[in-house]
């Protein structure tokens, strides 16, 4: 992390972290550099570093600089998507013969990748409940090379204690990747309890406003960092200019957004605990929730996200998402409108049949900023 904002609060980091001043024109949005190749001073005289802005842009590099800000890591790097940005990690702490433990309860895609592509060249994966550090353990060999965490995880809002898991990968030579996309930095900081690896969706609660894709890797340790930045270059999916820029104008809004996303859930959960066709309702902020105690201890506030089962199997689960008028029907999360959806069918339907299949009964929400009065009032008649 930059020393120029390592004293700051999280809320300025956010602002400013990465956002110089334009040298040229005293811009103080930072330009989109939408260019391919940069004059040099004579073979091998690079202004600034740029030559190529596969390898790095100044646009892209403000956004870098601003996620390591945000998540106190040593290194930032910004892709193309998060799975862009989980391959490129793979493929950088992974080879032939290693072994990963993955979450029972994790994102499709990613999934997908372990499922389908990963484990084509020869890297084998063990699931387990990440909420439970002793199942972990027990599922760790002598090839292990990563464990992988999500929390909150999508879509049963899973909770795993991350320092509890971080000594078991610290005992096994293993690093930590956590997927914090449901969290943001703003309400869990990841590095801070032990994690090696961070990894963002920047698509949803980064950029906040479902207008881009992106993925983004923070690394604790600077060696790190450089191998994940030579892989980023050598594979090439990066983000583009104008995808950087505008994930960084929505970081700057990031802590007031997460701070209504997570007020408006945990009325929308609440309205949902009373509901009579509701069987269970998956949201940490509730103190029934089985990880609700570590939660309250590394999270800031528990979200806007938030899953639940209804009464009458997978039919009755696709009629609700069907009803829902101002939650609309689609996939991602994180914007701040109102977002349901069927996982099984959905988000979810690459993980159909494995040991990450999820409930038919299930929906998710991802909640929005807008009045919470109308929300529950949209899921009131949904619901029916």
């Amino acid at each position: 992390m930059s020393d120029d904002h390592s004293l700051h609060s999280f809320e300025t980091r956010a602002i400013h972290a990465g956002n110089t001043a334009d040298p040229l024109t005293g811009a103080v949005v930072p330009p989109i550099y939408q260019v391919s190749t940069y004059k040099q001073d004579g073979v091998g005289g690079l202004r600034g570093g740029y030559e190529y802005s596969r390898s790095a842009n100044p646009t892209r590099t403000a956004l870098e600089e601003n996620l390591a800000a945000i998540e106190g890591g040593r290194r930032g790097l910004a892709f193309a998507s998060g799975l862009a940005a989980e391959d490129a990690l793979l493929r950088t702490l992974l080879a032939p013969g290693a072994h990963v433990v993955i979450p029972n309860d994790a994102y499709g895609g990613t999934f997908r990748l372990f499922a389908k592509v990963v484990q084509r060249w020869g890297v084998d994966f063990s699931v387990a409940d990440t909420s439970d550090p002793a199942a972990v353990r027990a599922a760790v060999n002598d090839r292990t090379r990563v464990i992988w965490v999500e929390t909150p995880s999508n879509p049963l809002l899973g909770i795993t204690d991350i320092a509890a898991v971080a000594e078991v990968a610290r005992s096994a030579g293993a690093k930590l990747v956590v997927d914090n996309t449901f969290a943001s930095p703003y309400l869990q900081q990841p590095i801070a309890l032990g994690a090696d690896v961070v990894v963002h969706s920047l698509t949803k609660y980064m950029g906040g406003h479902s207008d881009v894709v992106g993925g983004a890797l923070i690394a604790a340790d600077a060696e790190l960092g450089e191998e994940l930045a030579y892989h980023q270059n050598a594979m090439g999916a990066v983000a583009g200019p104008f995808d950087a820029w505008l994930v960084l104008r929505g970081i700057k809004t990031l802590p007031v957004r997460m701070d209504r996303h997570s007020e408006n859930a945990e009325r929308v959960a609440e309205m949902l605990t009373r509901h009579p066709k509701v069987t269970q309702v998956l949201y940490p902020g509730l103190p029934e929730h089985p990880g609700h105690e570590v939660a309250a201890k590394q999270m800031k506030a528990f979200g806007g996200m938030v899953s639940f089962r209804v009464e009458g199997g997978e039919a009755a689960a696709v009629a609700v998402c069907d009803r829902a008028k101002l939650f609309t029907l689609g996939e991602s999360l994180g914007g701040v409108e109102s977002l349901i959806e069927h996982p099984g069918r959905m988000t979810h339907a690459s993980v159909v049949g494995s040991a990450l299949e999820v409930p038919g009964d299930l929906v998710r929400l991802s909640v929005g900023i807008e009045a919470a009065d109308d929300l529950l009032a949209d899921l009131a008649q949904a619901l029916g």
